[in-house]
């Protein structure tokens, strides 16, 4: 199954086998002789037969890509597939870099890798009126989103930015990104896209705050795990919060029932990973010791996004593509609520391909159940 255009080709195979995944992958995409590849697949791929199925059928073609908590293909939500986007090299010139040890990644690394990126696409021809967008993909379980996304929005500038943590289908034992042909864990692939085409970096949520505050009076160094809210162990202080019992806690509920820190006049979502045997709350983001929480209620999803994506088509044009990146909890909410047949057809009919996160990235922040990306329109008349 694919979905074609000049500029941009988008294609998806849910064949279980890996070479024969990639095989239609190629099938799809090589007749528009990408200069880029972009791909986000299911966990449940063998990753060294996806990498040797790489090199053979997109040899001599850049790819980048990660496993995923659940794909946006050309059909809508999906699951156990791979699916792929093809990038005009007329229209777009790509450079990419991978950062190998998150933990020692600091200012003065993200300067010399965003200069590197700069310095790579300069010579290539497109005309002037060329701007970049950044797209970043990182390990969802390295727990070291923050301090990589602050150190390279500092390096950015105004260069637009957004991303996606990697996910492993909800197992949470192992997530990967892919660049320079291989697979890596603990490790962000930082894709740097120039392109004539209008585009616009957005973010977008749907829920609301309500009154209850937990603060975090215990966590671990590490700010992912928090011990105890309001001086009690956080599971129990958290169930009680929003009316349910310990032993029901679980994705979905936490999926229902999020938590957010304030800032400024907004708030970010700080979404909960699990539930430990001792009460303790592991979370998708840093929470640290000290922070205060505000129990958040989720609106219903597709308004939201039909009035964002309202609005940036209004701006911009036609979209050619959006590439999002989708919080695994919002699938599960959809789920949930029964509406995840609603939201397919709201991709499709708004051209969205993606995956579902383990956190999302924009302008240099982590974050949780929102859906963030990049709209790409169609070329402007003349």
């Amino acid at each position: 199954m694919s979905c074609r255009s000049d500029l941009i080709v988008a294609a998806m195979s849910a064949a279980a086998d890996a070479r024969v995944a990639v095989a239609e992958l190629a099938a799809q995409l090589l007749p528009a002789k990408p200069g880029f590849v972009l791909f986000f697949c299911s966990a449940e791929y063998d990753r060294s037969a996806l990498e040797h199925a790489f090199a053979h059928f997109f040899a001599g073609v850049t790819l980048a890509g990660c496993t995923t908590a659940g794909e946006i293909t050309p059909r809508g939500y999906d699951q156990g597939t791979i699916c792929a986007l093809g990038f005009s090299a007329s229209h777009f010139q790509v450079a990419q870099a991978c950062i190998q040890d998150l933990a020692a990644f600091d200012l003065l690394q993200a300067q010399q890798l965003v200069d590197g990126l700069l310095q790579h696409n300069q010579p290539q021809a497109l005309p002037p009126t060329a701007r970049p967008f950044v797209l970043t993909l990182l390990d969802g379980l390295s727990a070291q989103e923050e301090m990589v996304l602050l150190a390279l929005e500092a390096a950015l500038g105004n260069i637009a930015h957004f991303g996606g943590s990697a996910g492993d289908d909800n197992l949470l034992n192992a997530t990967h990104i892919f660049v320079d042909g291989r697979f890596y864990q603990g490790a962000a692939a930082v894709i740097m896209l120039h392109t004539t085409l209008p585009f616009e970096v957005f973010s977008t949520h749907h829920v609301s705050a309500l009154s209850d505050k937990l603060v975090v009076t215990a966590a671990s160094a590490d700010m992912r795990t928090v011990h105890e809210l309001n001086a009690e162990p956080a599971a129990l202080a958290y169930a009680a919060a929003i009316g349910c019992q310990v032993t029901d806690l679980n994705a979905t509920v936490f999926a229902l029932h999020p938590l957010a820190v304030r800032i400024g006049k907004d708030y970010y979502v700080r979404s909960i990973q699990r539930v430990h045997a001792d009460n303790s709350l592991t979370f998708y983001c840093a929470v640290g010791q000290g922070a205060v929480l505000t129990t958040m209620q989720p609106q219903p999803i597709l308004p939201d996004l039909q009035q964002r994506f309202a609005e940036i088509e209004q701006r911009i044009g036609e979209p050619l593509i959006t590439i999002g990146c989708d919080c695994v909890l919002r699938r599960l909410e959809s789920t949930e609520r029964q509406t995840l047949q609603q939201a397919s057809e709201f991709f499709r009919a708004h051209r969205v391909f993606g995956f579902n996160t383990y956190g999302e990235h924009f302008q240099g922040v982590h974050l949780n159940q929102t859906f963030t990306g990049v709209v790409i329109a169609q070329p402007a008349e003349g």
